[in-house]
Formats: C-alpha cells, sequence, structure tokens
C-alpha cells in the first residue's frame, strides 16, 4: 500500500510540480490549502506524513505546525516544515514547535523525496519502539524475524520471561514494575554485547516478555550470562527485608497472604540447527514452548530445543 502525504501548501503550480514527482516515486498525495481543510482532512483519515508550508497566508503555519504536534490523534505524524525562509532562527522556531524536518524552496525534488522517505523511516522505527525499554516492539521484532529466517541464516530464537512479575508489581507498585522490567532488558543487552557471531537483537514483546535473536554459537552464554546478571542485581530491586528473607507476602484475592520467591528469569531457546523453520511464527512457537518448559522448574534457568521436527 502507498503511503499517503498530505501537502498543505497554497502555491498551486507548486502541489501540482511536487504531486506529480512523489507520485512518480510511489507515495499518494493528497493537497489542502489552509489549516480549516488541514484539519478536515487529519479528523477523517490521517496520513502518514505532511509537508507543511510554513508561511501559510495570515501567519497560520506555525499555528498549525504546534496544533498537529499537541492534538493526540496527530502527534505521531511526523512532518517536514517547507519555507521560503533561510535564517537559522526560522528553522530553529520550526523545530521546537514540532517539525521533523526542514526544507527551503527552491528545493530539489528528488532530494524532497529522499527526505520524506528517511523521516518515514524514521518515524516507524519510533513507533516500532518499546516507550519503557527503547527496544523494537512486535512490529520490529516480526520484521527482523522473519528477515532472519528468509535469509536462512544460522539463528536461535530466545522468549525470556519474568517469573514473579506480578507479585513484585503487586507489593512495590508499577513504577517499580517499570524499573524491573527495565532492568530486565539491560541485563539481556549486556549479555548480547558479548555475543561474537553476527549481530544479536533483543527487542520487547510488551510487559514482562523479551525476545533475543542470536546466533545458535552463541545462545547457550548468552542465557547463562543473562540470568547471572539476572540473579546478581534482583536482590537489590526488592526491600531489604524481603531480599533477606526471599520472599514476598502478597494477599490473593480471596484475602489470603500468600508467599511468592524473588522474581527470576525463564528462557525458552529453538534454533535452526536440527530444523529448519518455515516462518517467524513457527520459530517464535517452539521458543515459547521451551519457555513454558523452563517455568517448570525452579530458579531463573533455561530450556533449549534440541529436536529435529
Amino acid at each position: 500500500m502507498r503511503q499517503r502525504i498530505l501537502m498543505v501548501d497554497d502555491d498551486r503550480d507548486l502541489v501540482d510540480y511536487v504531486r506529480r514527482h512523489l507520485r512518480a516515486a510511489g507515495f499518494e498525495v493528497e493537497s489542502v490549502a489552509d489549516a480549516p481543510e488541514t484539519w478536515k482532512v487529519m479528523r477523517r483519515s490521517v496520513p502518514d506524513l505532511v509537508l507543511l508550508d510554513i508561511d501559510l497566508p495570515g501567519g497560520g503555519g506555525h499555528a498549525l505546525l504546534r496544533g498537529l504536534a499537541s492534538d493526540r490523534t496527530t502527534a505521531a505524524v511526523p512532518v517536514i516544515v517547507v519555507t521560503a525562509a533561510r535564517r537559522s532562527q526560522d528553522r530553529v522556531r520550526a523545530l521546537r514547535l514540532g517539525a521533523d524536518d526542514y526544507v527551503t524552496k527552491p528545493f530539489d525534488v528528488d532530494e524532497l523525496a529522499a527526505r520524506v522517505r528517511t523521516v518515514l523511516r524514521r518515524a516507524r522505527q519510533l513507533r516500532d519502539l518499546s516507550p519503557l525499554t527503547g527496544l523494537p516492539g512486535n512490529a520490529g521484532i516480526t520484521r527482523e524475524l522473519g528477515a532472519r529466517i528468509k535469509r536462512r541464516d544460522p539463528l536461535a530464537v530466545v522468549h525470556i520471561d519474568i517469573d514473579n512479575f506480578k507479585s513484585f508489581n503487586d507489593t512495590y507498585g508499577f513504577l517499580r514494575g517499570d524499573g524491573l522490567i527495565t532492568f530486565c532488558g539491560q541485563c539481556l543487552l549486556e549479555a548480547a554485547s558479548l555475543c561474537v557471531n553476527e549481530d544479536p537483537f533483543i527487542g520487547h514483546i510488551g510487559g514482562d516478555d523479551f525476545v533475543a535473536l542470536v546466533h545458535p554459537a552463541d545462545a547457550v552464554e548468552f542465557c547463562e550470562d543473562a540470568l547471572r546478571r539476572w540473579d546478581q542485581g534482583i536482590p537489590a530491586r526488592y526491600d531489604p527485608v524481603d531480599a533477606e528473607r526471599g520472599f514476598v507476602v502478597v494477599a490473593d484475592r480471596r484475602g489470603a497472604l500468600q508467599e511468592f520467591p524473588l522474581a527470576t528469569l525463564s528462557m525458552g531457546v529453538a534454533t535452526n540447527e536440527r530444523r529448519r523453520f518455515g516462518s517467524e511464527w513457527e520459530a517464535s512457537a517452539v521458543a515459547a514452548e521451551m519457555k513454558e518448559h523452563a517455568k517448570r522448574h525452579e530458579g531463573s534457568n533455561f530450556k533449549m530445543d534440541m529436536r529435529t521436527s
């Protein structure tokens, strides 16, 4: 599907010129001449990117840019400002108001198309990132895993889950719970930095679930190192009295008190050393199955799939 660009400019000749070239470059282009028309389009269907002439009649360009950046439904839409103003203070003002890029007239349409692609790619990458950990989310994980399977790269898929996270969250609150999730991401990144084969990839599925993609030759060492970092650091995440006794006390739905041990990590590993994965979904399912096996054992540990089919 073509990505959709909304061009806000009252210069019809320029609009027609840019529309022809951007359509030839593979984009769908719609145009409006002022702020009220822009908001009508936005309420109907939010575009992938806005090309905004900041010098709209009546000085409405800056107000529109500020409005797009502050409105909940449009704040994530990237905006490239197009203007005849060349002063550095004009550029700074536009960027402070929320612009993602700045193009001065006259401009080369090939350069404009390249800037559009760059801003759209950057926006997609930012949307894919977990706001909590800064790691790629589901879309990025699926894309990376699918690409590696398609290339038939040597691959180990590691599914990671925090055990007893709910009891920690219920005891200390969501802010410290978020900190525990962030700590898990740090453990995984630090362990991945020691991998010697190809480029390891760490993704945050959401909540307390993560995925790592590493070379099979690095899989065991990666898991062992991440688990060691977790177990060494986890007592400091608890209050001293809870860390010393090794559990927290949480009331269940009926009000009965139950003891829950300190949080551990469970990892499931699926590799294509012995079997071939037909899709990212198959690889993910095998890793998730192994993770459930790991959960049946006490403490932080991992289980690796050794089956050939």
